[in-house]
């Protein structure tokens, strides 16, 4: 074991504070990374506060890491000592599911195990990325190119992946129509990857506040959601609309916006439920969708795949004294666009 610096929340809703967590010891397949940087994600506060219910406490979050590769054990052949790395929302799966041999392991149906706020196969807790180092399976690791700066890539392994991933699935690129419901972490993200790929791109935020970094970022078209006639103007005009928001919507409204056989999905993940009239699904063929993260080729591919469009995360840097102001920061939607803690602060 080894005992490294973290940040940890000791107790729902409590401020974050600095302490010490145990790594394991290096196993035959295992890589241990030194942590360079850390993404915090909209998730990380969902889950210190339980608003998706129960949780490990202490709980140290994120599963944005970018690092740099230290040891590895006798049986690793991926990685050596001095690669660039990352590791995302996942540590491990049952790799025996169908999912899971389909490159599917965010579905998978055996159990997998989250970076943090979960138990290991050995029982123990997972602790995230808010540390110096962490210990991880070489098939849950990810190679991060030359191309990508490790401080704009750490984003990348959830809300990079959270988008591309159904951005593939639902065919976005020329031809297609694309709308990115909110102008944040996860948004400012499916905007850029759904420009790359060729499609029209369409940011629906509750206000004009943004639109100049939507347009810049490479959205087509900028409309604000709290003005009555955008619903009007744009009824039947898109292929894909991709929700990134974590607060219910008004689905119903949002349905109208597709064409016939056009796909809402929704990749945020609100606290409260929501209601829905299904003639909104039923008129026209629509289809309401949910989309998970992505598997680790998947997350390979989207990482490749940013480095050849020199694609990053636009980031707010800061010490991990910050972490709790920044959580604060987040809520308020007070950040451009996402918040990255440099590790060699904890």
């Amino acid at each position: 074991m080894t005992t490294v610096a973290a940040y940890a929340a000791p107790a729902a809703k409590a401020p974050l504070e600095r302490t010490t967590i145990e790594r394991r010891a290096v196993r035959e397949f295992d890589v241990l990374i030194d942590i360079k940087f850390a993404g915090i994600c909209h998730s990380d506060i969902h889950q210190v506060r339980e608003g998706w219910g129960e949780a490990i406490f202490p709980m140290v979050p994120g599963h944005e890491i970018a690092g740099v590769v230290s040891e590895v054990g006798p049986g690793v052949t991926k990685y050596k000592v001095g690669d660039r790395v990352g590791v995302g929302c996942l540590v491990d799966s049952c790799r025996e599911c169908d999912n899971c041999k389909a490159g599917l392991e965010q579905y998978c149906t055996g159990g997998s195990v989250g970076t943090y706020n979960a138990l290991g196969k050995d029982g123990e807790p997972t602790y995230g990325g808010y540390s110096e180092k962490i210990v991880v399976d070489e098939n849950f690791v990810v190679r991060i190119p030359d191309g990508l700066s490790l401080d704009v890539a750490a984003p990348l392994l959830c809300a990079g992946i959270t988008t591309y991933s159904p951005l593939q699935h639902w065919n976005a690129g020329p031809g297609k129509k694309v709308a990115v419901v909110g102008m944040g972490g996860l948004g400012h993200m499916g905007v850029k990857i759904a420009h790359a790929l060729g499609a029209e791109v369409t940011v629906l935020s509750q206000s004009l506040r943004k639109k100049d970094d939507g347009l810049k970022l490479g959205a087509d078209h900028y409309y604000a959601t709290s003005d009555p006639k955008t619903f009007e103007e744009l009824a039947g005009t898109f292929d894909l609309i991709i929700s990134t928001v974590s607060a219910p919507l008004d689905f119903g409204a949002f349905l109208s916006l597709l064409k016939t056989d056009g796909a809402l999905v929704n990749v945020g993940a609100p606290e409260e439920p929501i209601s829905l009239n299904l003639f909104s699904v039923i008129a026209g063929r629509k289809t309401l969708a949910g989309s998970g993260i992505g598997g680790i080729q998947e997350t390979q591919e989207m990482l490749d795949f940013c480095a050849e469009h020199g694609i990053g995360a636009e980031i707010e840097l800061i010490g991990a004294s910050e972490i709790n102001e920044a959580y604060e920061r987040v809520l308020s939607s007070d950040v451009r666009y996402r918040f990255v803690i440099d590790t060699a602060t904890i």
